[in-house]
């Protein structure tokens, strides 16, 4: 395909000075790395101004949405995470570190809305479709609706999706594709938000669902430039460790969706499987008993999870003892720890301490203070906890036990798990409802009492 005779040029998105050539630094604002590559507006074809012609509105009231709003799939935690199915004219990115499982799941994807009688345009930018055949195969993912597209110009995919009317296009991935008009390479910055928006584009316009896959940075950030975040309808991120076997789908943007909800799917060597009951999963190898563990409850979305929080603390051979931690946020475990030292009593200034969420899923909800606190003071008293109690709360720098919401629902899937104990917070808020009388609940306002309690006694069965 010829290239365009239009001549691009570089803006500063600090300053707006327009230079005709790439420049590391702007000769306007002195800011490093801000020029970026734009086309002109004939050659974008959105074109704007005086000559333009106005639009007819609409209004909201009169449109009639028809039938089918969404476009259903049948993994059902994925349609938890977008809200119960695909929204025609959507884009979709989907974001996570490499070999997560990103292709595994949009090839996944791709074959179950093909076998419900839909057309699926797979395009590959990445894999020959040989390629694609041999994972297909290891998935037994193969359906004669789905068709394989290894291409990379913005122009041919989208008039080949005009001539198969597919409904659902995935895109492998966006930081491949190119616009013929642009001279820069493939993945940079002027590439990825012009293709973007041409897809976005077409999507509206025809009507069509599209999965952009996109890769991440080292700092787990996807690639590229931030507006393609705000470009898309719905962010999704596939988390987890390559050497785990569980996977979090979570969903950080959503239009037509709630961003609070996560699926959960368990890799094997059929590809990634749906884990229906993710509490029982998440707790199921513990040892009983053990010194540094403990489980807690946190909420995600309308779901209660039971993870177990194990913690390690040991003298440290260093100058400055290390703080290690795996799915927890390092500061908030500075925090802890000072809380523990300054007013519960645990002496852990000069040891090294290591906590850990197992199963490979990362916390960031307060509620899980509690449980941190008290597996670090197992670990270092060399108390065991027992392996029936659980513990909700946040902590506050004065050491007090603070309320968490959705305490009912939290203490109802322990109780239906089997376990027999519950620590938390003695004001429990003005919305609590009735707590479950399989629990055995010990409230406590400070976290000095509540590794007294935790270390007592483990209770006997009810």
């Amino acid at each position: 395909m010829a290239k365009s005779t239009a001549k691009s040029t570089f803006i500063c998105q600090q300053c707006g000075h327009v230079s005709p050539t790439m420049l590391g630094r702007c000769p306007n604002c002195r800011a490093w790395d801000s020029l970026v590559e734009t086309l002109p507006t004939s050659a974008t074809g959105r074109g704007s101004g005086p000559s333009a012609l106005p639009a007819t509105p609409v209004r909201l009231s009169d449109l009639n949405l028809g039938e089918r709003q969404r476009l259903p799939v049948s993994i059902a935690e994925l349609n938890r995470v977008l809200g119960g199915g695909f929204v025609p004219g959507a884009l979709i990115l989907l974001g996570g570190d490499p070999g997560v499982g990103k292709s595994t799941l949009a090839l996944q994807t791709a074959t179950e809305i093909a076998r419900a009688n839909q057309t699926v345009l797979y395009v590959s930018g990445e894999e020959s479709a040989e390629q694609i055949k041999l994972r297909a195969d290891r998935l037994t993912a193969n359906a004669d609706s789905l068709l394989v597209l290894t291409e990379t110009d913005i122009s041919t995919i989208l008039a080949t999706a005009d001539q198969v009317k597919p409904g659902l296009v995935i895109i492998d991935s966006i930081q491949t594709m190119s616009v013929a008009d642009l001279e820069s390479a493939a993945g940079s910055v002027s590439q990825v938000r012009e293709s973007a928006a041409r897809i976005m584009a077409w999507a509206k316009r025809a009507n069509v669902p599209v999965i952009l896959i996109g890769h991440v940075t080292k700092e787990g950030a996807i690639a590229g430039p931030r507006v393609l975040e705000h470009l898309v309808d719905a962010v999704l991120y596939l988390e987890g460790d390559r050497f785990h076997q569980y996977r979090i789908l979570r969903g950080v943007k959503n239009r037509f969706g709630s961003t609070n909800e996560i699926g959960v799917f368990e890799m094997d060597g059929i590809g990634l499987v749906e884990v229906q009951h993710p509490s029982e999963a998440f707790v199921r190898d513990r040892i009983g008993n053990a010194a540094g563990s403990i489980v807690t409850v946190i909420m995600e979305g309308s779901r209660p999870l039971l993870i177990e929080i194990q913690a390690l603390v040991a003298q440290s051979a260093l100058e400055t003892p290390r703080r290690v931690v795996s799915g927890l946020d390092l500061n908030r475990l500075h925090v802890i720890n000072a809380v523990l030292q300054k007013r519960g009593g645990v002496s852990v200034g000069s040891q090294d301490i290591f906590a850990n969420v197992v199963g490979g899923l990362r916390i960031d909800e307060p509620a899980a203070d509690l449980a941190v606190a008290l597996a670090i003071a197992s670990s270092a008293n060399e108390r065991a906890i027992d392996s029936r109690t659980i513990a909700i709360g946040e902590i506050g720098l004065s050491g007090e036990i603070r309320a968490v919401a959705q305490i009912e629902r939290r203490l109802s899937e322990a109780a239906r798990l089997g376990f027999r104990r519950a620590i938390i917070p003695a004001h429990l808020g003005r919305r609590a409802g009735e707590l479950p009388k399989e629990l055995a609940i010990d409230r406590v306002d400070s976290v000095r009492e509540a590794i007294r309690i935790a270390t007592l006694t483990p209770v006997q069965d009810r």
